[in-house]
């Protein structure tokens, strides 16, 4: 599940530079980013409390 959280997050990351670089899509890529900046730390927060 871990993995699948950093493969959406760098998906969105990398649709958010496209969309930053190359588009002008308006707010919906900057929001992309923030949901996976969310799941980026949701998922440190969840592994340092498995540790």
């Amino acid at each position: 599940m871990g993995n699948l959280l950093y493969i959406v997050a760098v998906i969105l990351v990398i649709a958010w530079l496209v969309g930053f670089i190359g588009y002008s899509a308006g707010g919906i890529i900057h929001i992309l980013l923030v949901i996976a900046v969310i799941a980026v730390l949701l998922q440190v927060i969840q592994g340092r409390r498995a540790v």
